[in-house]
C-alpha cells in the first residue's frame, strides 16, 4: 500500500512554543506548574506533560497561592489576566503570537469606534479569549446565515477579525457576505491569516488528489484537525480523524491502494508514526512524503525562561 504524508503536517510554531514554555517552566521552577486549560488540544501532549509534573485546571481558583501558572496557546480573557494579577500568581503566557495579533487588531478597530465582528466557533477557548480581550461587545458569526441575521444599520462602521484556526477558504464566504451587507467595513490583510492553518489545509487538498483514504491524526476537540478531515470529505475522499494507531479501522482501507496521512497543528509526529505502524500491521506499506511548504517560523519564548 502506498502511504503519502502531507507536508507540512503536525506541530506549528505556536504549539512548539507553548509546549516548550511548560517544559522549561518545569525545569526552571520544578513541579508542579499549573496550566489553565489544555496547553494545546491533544491528549497525548497533555498526558506527557502531566507525567512531568504539569497540572491542568479550567479555572484559576484551582491554582494554589504563588504557584507558577501558564496560560494556554489559545489565549485568555482580560478578566483571567486580572484575576491572576490580583492573586499575585507568577504567569507565563503561552498564547500563540498569532492569536495575540488578532487580539491587538480587535482592540485597534474598536478604539476607532468600529463595531467588531469575530468570525469563529462559539465555545472555542480561542474565541472566548478574544472576546474577553477586546474592551467592548463583540458580535460572533459562525456562518453566512448569521451575517444575514445581523441587525446593524448597513452604513454602521464595522470591522471583522477571525479565529486563527480558520483559513482563508473557511472565512472567504463569510467575509464576502459581510462586505456585501455593510458599506463601511474593514478587516485584516489576508496575509494575516494563520500561516499554519492555511498551509495544512492546502497540503490536504494536494494529498486528496493522490489517495483513496485520508487519515487525519488529531484530537476530537481540535478545531484545525476537524477542519482537515472536513476538507478531505468535501473533495470526495473518505476521511477519518483518529487520535493514534489504536483507532485505525481496517475496514476503511478495504479497497484503498493509496492512503494519505496528515496531522493537526497540535498533534506530535510520534502519533503519525504510530498510525504508520498500525498500517504496517495490516500489510506492507511504502511511505513517501509529499513536497510542500517548508515552515521555518520560530516564536520567541518569554524572557523569564531564556534569562540565565
Amino acid at each position: 500500500m502506498e502511504v503519502y504524508l502531507a507536508q507540512p503536517r503536525g506541530f506549528c510554531a505556536g504549539v512548539v512554543r507553548a509546549i516548550e514554555i511548560v517544559e522549561r517552566a518545569l525545569e526552571k521552577y520544578g513541579p508542579p506548574v499549573y496550566v489553565r486549560h489544555e496547553i494545546v488540544h491533544n491528549k497525548y501532549v497533555v498526558e506527557s506533560l502531566k507525567a512531568k509534573g504539569a497540572i491542568f485546571v479550567e479555572d484559576l481558583s484551582e491554582v494554589p497561592p504563588l504557584a507558577v501558572t501558564v496560560f494556554s496557546a489559545h489565549g485568555v480573557a482580560r478578566s483571567v489576566e486580572e484575576e491572576a494579577a490580583a492573586r499575585g500568581l507568577p504567569v507565563l503566557n503561552a498564547t500563540c503570537p498569532l492569536v495575540t495579533k488578532v487580539h491587538n487588531q480587535g482592540k485597534r478597530y474598536m478604539s476607532k469606534g468600529r463595531t467588531l465582528v469575530l468570525i469563529g466557533h462559539a465555545g472555542h477557548p480561542e474565541v472566548e479569549g478574544t472576546m474577553g480581550q477586546v474592551p467592548g461587545p463583540v458580535l460572533l458569526v459562525q456562518n453566512v446565515d448569521e451575517v444575514a441575521a445581523l441587525t446593524l444599520p448597513t452604513d454602521a462602521p464595522l470591522a471583522y477579525i477571525t479565529q486563527t484556526t480558520l483559513s482563508v477558504d473557511d472565512t472567504k464566504d463569510i467575509i464576502a457576505a459581510l462586505q456585501a451587507k455593510f458599506t463601511d467595513i474593514q478587516g485584516p490583510d489576508i496575509r494575516d491569516i494563520c500561516y499554519a492553518t492555511q498551509n495544512r489545509q492546502s497540503a490536504v487538498r494536494d494529498l486528496s488528489k493522490l489517495v483513496d483514504v485520508i487519515l487525519v491524526v488529531g484530537a476530537a476537540n481540535s478545531s484545525n484537525s476537524n477542519r482537515l478531515r472536513e476538507i478531505g470529505t468535501e473533495v470526495g475522499v473518505a476521511s477519518y480523524l483518529i487520535a493514534d494507531g489504536s483507532e485505525l479501522n481496517p475496514d476503511w482501507l478495504k479497497d484503498a491502494k493509496a492512503v494519505g496521512i496528515t496531522a493537526g497543528a497540535s498533534a506530535p509526529e510520534v502519533l503519525v508514526d504510530d498510525v504508520i505502524e498500525a498500517l504496517r500491521r495490516i500489510g506492507p506499506v511504502k511511505v513517501s512524503v509529499l513536497p510542500g511548504r517548508e515552515e521555518n517560523i520560530e516564536f520567541r519564548l518569554p524572557a523569564e525562561l531564556t534569562a540565565g
